[in-house]
């Protein structure tokens, strides 16, 4: 169970790239031997400056990855601003487009009841304006209602689906020891460039750590809900994404937890929070549900909704890759950086060297 940063690399958050994007994308490419175009998509353009705007917004600079990191994450930056570009383009076709109204209302929900001038110092820091983050927006949510109408709605498993998938493993719902089921943030006192939540929120020193943790435990007091602080706070990137939430975990799972770890899960009630601090790090632990051992049948809320929410997740992910092939195959794209890796035109610098077309 994850306490601390779990290392790995991430191009960057989907917001971040979308309002770098948001910038320039809209452009028209003039030419193709632009010395500044590393990608084009059906005649737009995605520039070197903004996917090295995105890099530096997603890496730690007293934490430099190395050049072969660096083109990776670059190239990961690239390949989520082409999909963008492909959704975007689909939105404006199906009038999918976000509206003022919902552009403020997540723009607001963002913000997470900070201050115009705390989120504007957050925002600064990045070398983000609000303006930016709001044409981000746009552009994020337009690309959610195209994978909305296009995929997610045709998701969803039927009822002989889930209770197929009882009935197969319906051994895996005799549960041998009690269950827990836990979600974390995690803040810790030095900055990751893996860290990928929502602000891009990374404590780097023991004081920011505990200036964080109070805040965030004071927001939870105050009736805050502990997910979506999660996505935009949690240094965790290995439970971020899904709201701190780690699932249900078999009471022997904890055998080598952390005391105050164990002692907050096995002995908390469903709802109670917990602080936990060790090496400079804070984990704030929330038990969500606690289930007894014993057989559990189909007819519980909590057995059905976990079965439909896990089949309709598979057939999500097979079907957003399959549709985001096809629109792929149906587009003109060129990835010059792509084409300038392979032909061994990318050096030193992490790609310092302009890719020839």
């Amino acid at each position: 169970m994850p306490q601390g940063k779990v290392r790995h690399h991430r191009a960057a958050c989907a917001v971040l790239v979308a309002a770098v994007a948001a910038g320039a994308c809209h452009k028209s490419a003039s030419t193709s031997s632009s010395a500044n175009v590393w990608a084009v998509v059906d005649g737009h353009e995605i520039t070197r400056d903004e996917v090295e705007k995105v890099f530096r917004g997603s890496v730690d600079p007293s934490a430099a990855p190395s050049d072969e990191e660096a083109l990776t994450m670059k190239l990961g930056i690239i390949d989520e601003m082409i999909n963008q570009e492909l959704l975007l383009a689909r939105a404006k076709a199906e009038k999918l487009e976000a509206t003022d109204a919902e552009v403020d209302k997540a723009y607001a929900d963002r913000k997470n009841g900070q201050t115009d001038a705390v989120f504007d110092l957050q925002l600064g820091q990045r070398g983000l304006t609000a303006d930016d983050i709001k044409r981000g927006i746009r552009r994020e949510l337009g690309a959610n209602k195209v994978m909305d109408h296009d995929v997610v709605s045709k998701a969803a498993p039927t009822e002989d689906d889930i209770t197929s998938f009882f009935n197969s493993h319906r051994e895996t719902f005799n549960y041998k020891e009690p269950q827990y089921r836990f979600a974390q943030i995690v803040v810790t006192p030095t900055l990751d460039p893996s860290v990928h939540n929502r602000l891009n929120d990374d404590a780097g020193t023991p004081e920011e750590a505990k200036k964080k943790v109070d805040m965030l435990l004071a927001k939870l007091k105050s009736g805050a809900q502990f997910a979506p602080l999660a996505m935009d706070y949690s240094e965790d990137p290995a439970s971020v994404d899904q709201g701190g939430d780690l699932g249900f975990h078999p009471a022997s799972d904890f055998a080598r937890a952390p005391q105050a770890i164990k002692d907050a899960v096995l002995n908390g009630q469903p709802g109670s929070l917990n602080m936990v601090s060790a090496n400079g790090a804070y984990t704030i632990v929330l038990l969500v549900a606690h289930e007894p051992a014993g057989q559990r049948e189909l007819s519980s809320p909590a057995v059905h909704d976990g079965i439909r929410n896990m089949l309709q997740q598979r057939k999500e992910q097979l079907l957003r890759v399959a549709y985001l092939t096809v629109a792929r195959n149906q587009a003109k794209i060129e990835n010059h950086l792509a084409e300038s890796v392979v032909n061994g035109q990318a050096k030193a610098g992490a790609a310092a060297t302009t890719p020839s077309k």
